[in-house]
């Protein structure tokens, strides 16, 4: 993978199992159930996923980013401009943190390492 290249883009749902249905049978798009609340999704592409949610969703989609240290590139981040909204956090396969840019955007950097 390379760094802050665009690696994965991560929806909103209200319900797992209509949307698996929706986009497995209108796409083809396979899945991978992590837990209850998150399912990610492959052949579309461009891997991502979808998180439950029981609010309104107004616009739901989260680009998310590649980066090896995510300590470093957050730093950076900052020092752009950029506001962290969410601290560096674990879930299953990595680590990310989330923060919105000068105009509002709201994007993720995760890691692997």
């Amino acid at each position: 993978m390379e760094n802050n290249r665009i690696n994965y883009i991560e929806f909103k749902a209200n319900d797992l199992a209509k949307i698996k249905e929706f986009y497995g049978q209108a796409f083809g798009w396979t899945f991978t159930d992590y837990g209850p609340d998150y399912i990610a999704f492959s052949d579309s592409g461009l891997d991502g996923g979808f998180e439950y949610t029981n609010e309104k969703i107004s616009n739901g989609a989260l680009v998310v980013l590649y980066h090896e240290s995510l300590e470093g590139i957050q730093e950076k981040v900052m020092k752009s401009g950029g506001t962290i909204v969410k601290e560096i956090f674990s879930f299953p396969g990595g680590r990310r943190f989330h923060f919105t840019d000068p105009s509002g955007n709201e994007l993720a950097i995760w890691s692997d390492k």
